[in-house]
């Protein structure tokens, strides 16, 4: 038996991104920030913070609406998935290989406030995180 799970707490980096396809399904991504705070050794060696940023995608069409409704820039989110590695050629015609988290769970923690949102956003008043549940 082997496990692939993968659980991140952290900032979401960019606005989702939705696709909708002509099945009726759907994609969402975004990228999530996760920090580790830097710390000073008793030498006074000094280790700065660390950012690592992962992608995120979230695949059906329930969960890429609640996402472009509810997740931005800024939110502090629980993302709960499986690892997986996918290769394409670029436009030069080089090989890529990406790593994606394929989210199963996603939890909203903390929202941006609305002021604070990109002005191009659509902010809807009534919506709240509960309203995800």
């Amino acid at each position: 038996m082997s496990i692939n799970k993968v659980i991140l707490i952290g900032n979401v980096g960019r606005e989702p991104q939705v696709r909708y396809f002509d099945s009726g399904n759907a994609v969402s991504s975004f990228t999530l920030a996760t920090s580790e705070r830097g710390y000073t050794l008793s030498n006074g060696t000094t280790t700065p913070d660390r950012t690592e940023w992962h992608n995120i995608v979230f695949w059906g069409s329930r969960i890429a609406d609640l996402v472009e409704k509810y997740v931005h820039k800024g939110d502090r989110i629980y993302v709960e998935g499986k690892l997986r590695y996918r290769t394409y050629d670029d436009q030069n015609g080089i090989h890529r290989t990406v790593c994606e988290v394929y989210g199963e769970t996603l939890e909203l923690l903390q929202r941006t406030p609305a002021s604070e949102r990109p002005m191009s956003m659509p902010v809807d008043d009534e919506a709240t995180a509960d309203d995800l549940d």
